[in-house]
This record gives structure tokens, C-alpha cells and sequence, in this order.
């Protein structure tokens, strides 16, 4: 059983599925569904759609270089059958998902570690810009009684024309 990649999403296209397309000069292209196909025909490019796989490695989002992703590598040599070494294969099939998982995982966190660190600076700044609307207001009281009155510079609009047409 043959799996295929969809020339537009990178995709599992699976036998007896999607659409194939042979162009002119004999180039075939397999497309997962109609939705791929249909991008295709419109002349899109797949590192432009945000869907797709290219989108998702060319801006960071996916991981793109690991030693895993050698074994996925579509090989037309034949090999002479030997049931030790399918049997090993299998195993390491086996072995080469767990870690391409774990480093996935690992990859996630540390991309949204970053977004944590940026999320904390943003609600600090906030909570900086608006602490009067988190302090209590006995504690506000007790400080506008014993400092001065604070002055607060607050810009006009500028050009407002009064337009009669207007109901206030």
C-alpha cells in the first residue's frame, strides 16, 4: 500500500482517494481533496495559504529540521525481503514516532514559552497604566486626602466642526 503526499497541503493521500492531475509534460500531481485541487487550478501558492504545510515550516510554526523526518523519505530501490529486517523496522517504526512526538511536544513549549514571557509584560504594563481601577477605594481615599490633587492633561479633539444637520 502506497501512501502519497498532496503536491498542495503535504497531506496523506491515501490509496483510492483525492485526485490526480497529469499535466502535459507528464508531471503528476495528487491532491488529498477537491479543496487542494481547486487552489491549484487557481494558481495559489501553497507557501501563501495558511493551511498548508509549507505556510505552517516556511514562518517557524512547524518543526522543520529533525532526523526523523529522513525515514519518511520515499525510497524507489527494492529491497530483497528478509523477515529479520522487517520485523526490526517495525520496531523502529515504532521507536521513531515516540520521539518524533516528544520532540514535537518540545518544540510547542518552547514556542509558547515566548508568548507567556510577552503575555506577563503586556498585563504588567496594564495593570501599570490602570492601577486605579485595582486599588481599593478606601485606600484611594486615604491617599487623596493626604496628597495633593492630581492634574490630568486632557487633549481636545482637534478640528470639530459643529454640523447643523445633527441632532444633540
Amino acid at each position: 500500500m502506497r501512501l502519497e503526499k498532496c503536491w498542495f497541503c503535504s497531506s496523506t493521500v491515501y490509496p483510492g482517494h483525492g485526485i490526480q492531475f497529469v499535466r502535459n509534460d507528464a508531471k503528476i500531481f495528487r491532491f488529498c481533496r477537491s479543496k487542494c485541487h481547486k487552489n491549484f487550478k487557481m494558481k495559489r501558492n501553497p507557501r501563501k495559504v495558511k493551511w498548508t504545510k509549507a505556510y505552517r515550516r516556511l514562518h517557524g510554526k512547524d518543526l522543520t529540521q529533525d532526523s526523523t523526518f529522513e525515514f519518511e523519505r520515499k525510497r524507489n530501490r527494492p529491497e530483497r525481503y528478509d523477515r529479520n529486517v522487517v520485523e526490526q523496522t517495525l520496531k523502529a517504526m515504532k521507536k521513531i514516532e515516540e520521539v518524533r512526538v516528544a520532540r514535537e511536544a518540545k518544540f510547542w513549549e518552547s514556542r509558547r514559552k515566548g508568548k507567556k514571557v510577552k503575555e506577563m509584560k503586556e498585563a504588567v504594563r496594564e495593570l501599570d497604566q490602570n492601577i486605579s481601577l485595582v486599588q481599593a477605594p478606601e485606600s484611594l481615599l486615604k491617599e487623596s486626602t493626604s496628597a495633593e490633587k492630581i492634574k490630568v492633561r486632557v487633549q481636545k479633539p482637534k478640528n470639530v466642526e459643529h454640523n447643523p444637520m445633527e441632532s444633540e
